[in-house]
């Protein structure tokens, strides 16, 4: 079937198109349980090619209630059930969310560029009425399709990543600068950093940090090894860095999350290796990991709760008009605890 300029599409039409009923097209449309994603997928697919949207959800943004905020997280799932940065940040978002009645819609994607063709299904279909962007990397294509749809979004990172978008961001190169100096200060010289993946644009942030901080104090040998953010891949790139010969191998290592960390002190103790006597290790976010373990990890800590509700607010500023604009958050600041002293000579 196809449409033509004179003919008022209807549910109907949308429904034939689809091959379903009206009925699972209004539940699509409403949001409602009972419909694979699939058939959701094909329901609004066929709405957007006849150029429909029901009266409800066809509103404009500036004088109605936005009911669902989109986000998408390009991690695998079983990673993303692990990580606390994660379920602490959505905390955030959901606390302030409930304040307006809203809902969350949470995706997980294979690639920047899936999530950049959901941005633009989810928006033709009128399934939310903002987004938060998280993960950035150098020349993200979802900066372009925001702009391109007019897609009320707030970017978490740091702007010269996000590109024209509202942006909400910690200061990560001042927080490795800190720890870098924190640890020399300690008297350790070989100062190596477990990253994450080497893709995201603040993990570049923080590379670029480090190198800086280690030159200008002049340390030697200040070694970083790129991972996926998992517990495994922090082992084993701890692993890698401790099995140095002596007068080569680090004697602090800094993280850059906390299940990295824990993974780190568990090698540790594998190898015959003290903490901090042999080796002091400093975590990153500071969730509730650091405080579990023995000794209690130092971390470089964040209100990682308060930073999702300040996005979630700066998000429906952008809607409003009357938001913030683009502004960082407090710096992670250091928390020293029982993994990190001076190095035994």
């Amino acid at each position: 079937m196809t449409s033509t300029p004179s003919a008022r599409v209807t549910i109907k039409d949308v429904a034939a198109r689809a091959g379903v009923s009206k009925g699972a097209v209004s539940l699509a449309f409403n949001h409602k349980p009972g419909l694979s994603e699939a058939t959701r997928d094909r329901i609004f697919r066929a709405a957007r090619e006849l150029g429909w949207a029901p009266n409800l959800t066809a509103r404009s943004l500036a004088g109605s209630r936005v009911d669902v905020v989109g986000l998408a997280v390009c991690r695998p799932a079983r990673l993303l059930g692990l990580e606390p940065f994660y379920m602490e940040f959505v905390s955030g978002v959901e606390s302030v969310l409930t304040e307006h009645s809203c809902s969350l819609l949470l995706r997980l994607v294979k690639s920047v560029e899936e999530e950049a063709g959901l941005l633009d299904s989810w928006w033709q279909a009128r399934q939310i009425g903002g987004s938060i962007l998280v993960d950035f990397r150098a020349d993200d294509p979802r900066v372009a399709v925001a702009e391109r749809l007019g897609l009320p979004v707030v970017a978490v990172g740091h702007p010269s990543l996000t590109g024209g978008l509202t942006s909400v961001w910690t200061d990560d190169a001042t927080a490795v600068t800190e720890a870098v100096r924190y640890l020399a200060a300690l008297g350790h010289r070989r100062i190596a950093r477990v990253g994450g993946a080497a893709a995201l644009g603040h993990t570049a942030i923080r590379t670029a940090a480090f190198e800086e901080a280690a030159r200008e104090l002049g340390l030697a040998g200040a070694a970083q090894l790129a991972t996926d953010f998992s517990g495994a891949e922090g082992a084993r790139a701890t692993r890698s860095l401790l099995a140095a010969a002596p007068q080569d191998r680090p004697t602090a290592v800094v993280y850059d999350n906390d299940i990295m960390a824990v993974a780190g002190l568990s090698v540790a103790a594998e190898m015959g290796l003290r903490v901090p006597a042999d080796v002091s290790l400093l975590a990153w976010d500071d969730s509730q990991l650091c405080r579990l373990t023995h000794p209690t990890l130092s971390a470089m800590s964040h209100d990682v709760h308060g930073f999702g509700a300040e996005v979630a607010r700066t998000l429906f500023g952008v809607l409003t008009g009357e938001g913030p604009g683009s502004h960082p958050v407090p710096t992670p600041v250091l928390t020293p605890r029982g993994s990190t002293a001076p190095p035994e000579v």
